[in-house]
């Protein structure tokens, strides 16, 4: 009874792709698709809010295989939202290119399922089948429009690095576990408080966490996300901007602050230069795009390093910092990706930087929302990106990594040339091409959005009770 009651989030999701399946023989194909959404939605917001309405119940499940506390509750929080709003956005799209079928929905839901057993994993098995089960949903995602070559090729090359990526993971695992002989987090820790650190540890740390820098896109491993996020389905590639990074992001926190605890001298040094790595090499190769879709897959890069910064600081105040940061950037992304899916013309979609030319002469809303998200990102105050970023950089300054956040600082300012050559071509650049109308639903997902990171006067109405969620979120961790 016990573990229904902490695992009742992950029992509705699995209980609901059978029901899903089994209700689709008995919807008309026209509506298959529309009735499984909204099933879906409805399903992954009750997911999200479940552990809250219960009380926010703690414990461990399955024989100690997932563990239930506050900071799963609030990875399950974001991610249930994110997804909602994510198939929310997607209709559009889906229908006017003829894809909207109900099996999308069904992907959902598992990659959903897979992230809350990421976020929950106390063992090396679970942590594997969860990151399995995310995975194997966002490869068929990916390649959703099976009758596009270049949403194929993303697929495909998706599923091949992220096969290499899970080998040396599994390596890396199979190397903790043979020198410490345990696979739960527990036991590991326990093994390394006692017979302390041996290289054979510390090389399996370094190898799974090479593996799950693939998951989150931080460089040197982030060679598919450009590939991937232009050829997929934009919709597809929203999504994957936001909750996928954010529950890699809460993996390695659980991993690092778990069982790896005492390893934290040799995980910091891996964590600081993978930041480093991600911010210039995401920094830098924005610069040279003209796509779009390309360049927000660097901004991505740049802002999983920013993400690490915090964490190497290697303190309950890091923690809380790349919470904060997290899910100011999803909510920040997802409204991005949901204003380019209004960059439709009559004779389809378009993607190239050029194309928003003028936009505030043509669109003046739209031009409003995306100079908006923008600054945002650039971390300009009163904005939330500014706050995303504060909270991410004073940590690092706290315990004394001041070159760290100087790093930082310098991959920001370049960063911020790619986004006001963006907003210069915006507002100054002569008009290109006048999008057509977009869906309500999509207006309805970027304006709010925007009214997250722009409202500022809700935030002491906001802080409150955020401050205690995050707090709480963190502290359970220590």
């Amino acid at each position: 009874m016990e573990t229904l009651s902490l695992m009742a989030p992950e029992l509705l999701l699995a209980g609901q792709t059978l029901f899903v399946v089994l209700l689709s023989l008995f919807v008309a194909n026209e509506r298959q698709a529309d009735v499984m959404r909204w099933f879906a939605i409805i399903v992954l917001i009750v997911f999200a809010l479940l552990g809250f309405l219960l009380g926010r119940p703690e414990g461990l499940s399955f024989n100690g295989l997932l563990i239930v506390d506050d900071f799963s509750h609030y990875s399950k929080l974001i991610i249930g939202l994110t997804a909602a709003v994510a198939l929310v956005f997607m209709r559009p799209y889906f229908k006017a290119e003829g894809l909207d079928r109900f099996e999308f929905s069904v992907l959902m839901i598992y990659a959903v399922l897979g992230m809350s057993i990421m976020v929950s994993a106390n063992n090396l098995l679970a942590l594997y089948i969860g990151l399995e089960m995310q995975a194997l949903s966002l490869y068929v995602m990916a390649a959703f429009n099976r009758d596009s070559l270049r949403a194929s090729e993303a697929g495909l090359k998706y599923f091949v690095l992220g096969a290499l990526s899970s080998g040396l993971l599994l390596y890396g695992a199979s190397l903790i576990y043979g020198f410490t002989g345990h696979l739960d987090f527990a036991g590991i820790a326990a093994a390394i408080e006692t017979d302390g650190l041996n290289p054979g540890i510390v090389g399996g740390m370094v190898f799974m966490m090479c593996g799950l820098a693939f998951k989150i896109s931080a460089a040197p491993f982030h060679m598919w996300t450009p590939d991937v996020y232009e050829g997929a389905p934009t919709p597809v590639t929203g999504f994957f901007a936001s909750a996928p990074k954010f529950a890699a992001m809460a993996l390695i926190a659980r991993l690092l602050f778990g069982p790896l605890e005492d390893a934290f001298m040799q995980w910091q040094q891996v964590i600081a230069a993978l930041a480093i790595f991600s911010m210039f090499v995401g920094a830098i190769g924005a610069l040279m795009q003209t796509n779009i879709k390309r360049l927000m897959a660097y901004s991505s890069i740049a802002n999983m390093g920013y993400a690490l910064v915090p964490l190497a600081a290697g303190t309950v105040f890091g923690l809380k910092g790349m919470l904060i940061f997290m899910t100011i950037y999803v909510i920040t992304s997802v409204g991005v990706f949901a204003t380019i899916l209004q960059m439709r013309i009559r004779n389809g979609m378009v993607e190239q930087i050029s194309d928003l030319s003028g936009l505030a002469e043509t669109n003046r809303p739209m031009a409003l929302v995306l100079t908006a998200f923008f600054f945002s990102l650039m971390g300009i105050p009163p904005l939330l990106g500014f706050w995303g970023k504060l909270f991410a950089f004073w940590p690092a300054v706290d315990a004394g990594l001041w070159w760290l956040v100087v790093a930082a600082l310098l991959a920001s300012v370049i960063g911020a040339f790619y986004y006001l050559r963006i907003i210069k071509t915006i507002w100054f650049d002569d008009p290109a091409q006048e999008f057509v109308d977009a869906p309500a639903s999509l207006r309805f997902v970027s304006t709010g959005s925007a009214l997250v990171i722009l409202l500022l006067f809700l935030l002491p109405f906001l802080t409150i009770p955020a401050q205690g969620l995050l707090d709480s979120a963190a502290a359970a961790l220590f």
